[in-house]
């Protein structure tokens, strides 16, 4: 394992180490590889089809959050990313800057994604919501319903080969279901609309609270990789 992929892992709090052996001391096991090498490759999105709906978001005003937003948060990466990750909706910090998951739970949401081998840069992230709902509060029904089309359409333009569900809210959306996220962890599931599989893990708003469950998310993050080289059947179990 590289020092940085070592460092994010630690920042994670989470400590990997494989037996001493007679060429030396114990020394920090490799972590999962990057997806795998191959496979389709997702077109780019044409430029203007982005540039396009980017406007729509920042401009939409059909419902109600609009009036108390600084700004819509419409979603940042790769638009040709393998991996899509989802939360629910902007914070306050989101709601100043513009972009998804840049306060707290985004630094450990972007030291996840290092830990992976990856960078923001290289995947995509976006929200449920355009929207930050007063007081952070969970998504109402409508206010999903209604920004259902946004999402829908950057998942269509990025094509990941695996979207990543961050939480009980987005997994819930996403997979149209009240099955606990407990239970929805460590398996493929797929997005109907687009087929698309699905991994759902913690939201890492929660791992700030609940530090315990960091390793619990390195599981679910080395699980991605595993969806990514084997892309099995919804509902495979992908623990092995």
């Amino acid at each position: 394992m590289d020092a940085r992929r070592l460092a994010c892992l630690r920042a994670m709090g989470i400590e990997v180490w494989v037996p001493r052996t007679a060429a030396g001391p114990a020394v920090p096991a490799p972590a999962t590889q990057p997806p795998a090498a191959g496979g389709p490759v997702p077109a780019p999105a044409a430029a203007d089809a982005w540039s396009g709906l980017r406007e729509e978001v920042l401009a939409c005003t059909a419902c109600p959050l609009h009036a108390g937003r600084t700004q819509a948060v419409f979603g940042v990466g790769d638009t040709g990313a393998d991996i899509m990750f989802i939360g629910e909706a902007p914070g306050a910090d989101e709601d100043r800057q513009g972009e998804p998951f840049v306060g707290r739970a985004g630094q450990l949401l972007t030291a996840m994604i290092r830990a992976m081998g990856l960078s923001r840069e290289q995947v995509y992230i976006a929200n449920i919501l355009k929207c930050r709902p007063p007081r952070n509060r969970d998504p109402q029904p409508e206010e999903v319903a209604t920004c259902t089309p946004w999402l829908n359409r950057q998942i269509e333009l990025v094509r990941p080969r695996v979207l990543v569900a961050l939480g009980r809210i987005s997994a819930h959306y996403l997979l149209r279901t009240d099955t606990p996220l407990g239970r929805l962890r460590g398996r493929l599931h797929r997005h109907e609309p687009t087929g698309t599989p699905v991994v759902v893990t913690y939201h890492p708003a929660y791992l700030l609270r609940s530090p315990a469950e960091k390793r619990k998310a390195w599981a679910d993050l080395q699980f991605v990789h595993r969806a990514l080289a084997r892309e099995g059947d919804p509902g495979q179990d992908l623990s092995s």
